[in-house]
């Protein structure tokens, strides 16, 4: 098991350095010169070189990989060009109410998702299966825009039991007043396809001989199921739960912007809207490196659930 772990963080390096590479590169050759970006609409020459300089960008580029390189090893990736506030600072304030929203909505979408798609798959072909795969296609087929918009009309403007937007001070009122209707939003958003998903991984399980002897040594359905049938499944439901994990910081902007989440996902929106290139790199390593760390865990679960895997 250490081996194993410490072969994996040895292959984090040559990983992070082609991501680097490869954000450097689309940053610097097909980003364009932030400078003309950050004069203004009519800028002179002088402007733009000035400005070019206070960034470092008018040094060669093996210069300024190197710098970014340090940065990315560091952590340390200076400051917006927007506000001039550390980009540490940044993620290090924004990351709370991401998490608080994001990491109870991963969980409640989860355990409600294998529940609906356990029961599916034991119906398979009867009336309540077909209706709950309609009704997850048609769940799919809406825009989580829709759902924003009709979930804030109907609980918070026309029944008033939450606010529309704010974030306040203390983790019990985010949660329970100003992060409920945007994790309700995402749940509603998030249990369509992983119903469909999981589903599908129940009913491969179903289907193996392991479950009809089971059945035949005389165990009740709902052990064979919930504990002989999930544990079996387990593994690819982990492995999409930790793909989904460092996507959702970045990805759930849209929750965050219209609840006025002062989260992750809204700051990168704002970064792309201001071309705030350190933000915006930082973005890009932050979830490299946390894709890394999650495959690593993702493979050490493995282990947990099914003793049979092997970590090689």
């Amino acid at each position: 098991m250490l081996a194993y772990v410490v072969h994996r963080i040895g292959q984090f390096v040559p990983t992070l350095l082609g991501v680097v590479l490869l954000v450097f590169v689309l940053f610097n050759w097909i980003g364009g010169d932030p400078a003309y970006l950050l004069a203004g609409k009519m800028p002179d020459p002088e402007r733009i070189e000035n400005i070019r300089r206070q960034l470092g960008v008018d040094q060669p580029f093996y210069v300024q990989l190197w710098i970014f390189i340090r940065q990315a090893a560091t952590g340390d990736f200076g400051a917006s060009w927007a506000t001039n506030e550390k980009v540490s600072q940044i993620f290090a304030t924004r990351l709370g109410p991401s998490l608080t929203v994001l990491v109870p909505m991963l969980i409640l979408s989860t355990l409600l998702a294998m529940a609906a798609a356990m029961l599916v798959a034991y119906r398979r072909g009867s009336l309540t299966d077909r209706a709950i795969m309609i009704g997850c296609t048609v769940g799919q087929a809406i825009s989580i825009l829709v759902y924003i918009i009709a979930f804030q009309y109907c609980f918070a403007y026309q029944l008033g039991w939450f606010p529309v937007q704010g974030w306040g001070y203390g983790f019990a009122e985010n949660l329970l007043r100003y992060g409920a209707l945007p994790i309700i939003v995402g749940v509603i958003v998030s249990l369509a396809p992983d119903i469909r998903l999981y589903r599908s991984f129940f009913l491969d399980e179903i289907s193996q001989e392991y479950v009809r002897t089971a059945r035949a040594k005389g165990l009740s359905e709902a052990r064979v199921l919930w504990v002989h049938v999930l544990r079996n499944a387990a593994i690819p439901i982990v492995t999409n739960v930790m793909i989904q994990l460092p996507g959702l910081l970045a990805g759930a902007f849209l929750i965050e912007r219209f609840f006025s989440i002062p989260g992750i996902g809204r700051e990168v929106i704002l970064a792309v809207e201001r071309s705030d290139f350190p933000v915006i790199k930082a973005v890009t390593i932050y979830v490299a490196v946390a894709t890394l760390i999650l495959n690593l865990l993702a493979d050490l679960l493995y282990k947990a659930v099914d003793p049979r895997v092997r970590l090689k």
